[in-house]
């Protein structure tokens, strides 16, 4: 059993997984971020399930796109979870786990990059990425997505379904802990894990600090 967490948006939520899928997932809503609640329910949802820390098998977090803070927040807490365990780790795309939802051959996952743009990606019946992900401007994303059978998978499409055309939307729940617990627990299985050390974020586009930092020529 692996311990997943998801703290990338406002909505985030935790879940505990098996080679059975998800076992139990709880919601959460923290508009002001997820530091001072997140161990005490994590603390919580493990005492319920009658788990404990020592015996998870290994951690999973959601590692963006989404909020810098809030993808922070979640790696730091596995990948100190991790460690004190002696466990390893699986970090997993939210555009990964926006696919899980879907149904189609080609499943074109998007979130909401803010600034009139979009994150979006390509993935496959089996999960496996298809296009790269990528920060843009949905109509030029649009343009890029392969021809098939392809559907667009979201936890808010309100705005830009108005310009996806005839694409079919999925609405995927706000809470990924879950199909990030599933995808890990395959990544589990497989071998395909970190150390938590090696443990990163998935941010695609640069911070706000990055960004607005003079280059330094020498």
């Amino acid at each position: 059993m692996i311990l997943s967490i998801d703290t990338t948006s406002d909505f985030g939520s935790l879940a505990l997984v098996d080679s059975r899928g998800v076992v139990s997932e709880v919601l959460l809503h923290s508009p002001e971020g997820f530091g001072h609640i997140l161990f005490a329910q994590v603390a919580r949802l493990l005492e319920s399930n009658d788990v404990r820390v020592q015996d998870l098998t290994g951690f999973a977090a959601a590692a963006g796109p989404g909020s810098f803070t809030g993808v922070r927040i979640g790696l730091t807490a596995v990948k100190g979870l991790a460690e004190v365990c002696g466990k390893r780790v699986a970090a997993v795309s939210n555009l990964q786990a926006l696919a899980y939802f879907g149904s189609a051959e080609l499943r074109a996952t998007v979130l909401d990059a803010r600034r009139g743009e979009v994150y979006g990606a390509v993935y496959d019946r089996e999960l496996n990425l298809r296009a790269p992900e990528v920060v843009m401007k949905f109509p030029d994303w649009l343009k890029t997505l392969p021809e098939g059978d392809i559907e667009l998978i979201s936890t808010n499409p309100s705005a830009f379904a108005a310009s996806a055309g005839d694409l079919r939307i999925v609405i995927a729940p706000r809470g990924l802990a879950g199909a990030v617990g599933v995808i890990a627990q395959r990544r589990f299985e497989r071998g395909e894990t970190s150390d938590p050390a090696d443990v990163d974020a998935n941010y695609i586009r640069k911070s706000d600090a990055e960004l607005l930092t003079p280059q330094v020529t020498r």
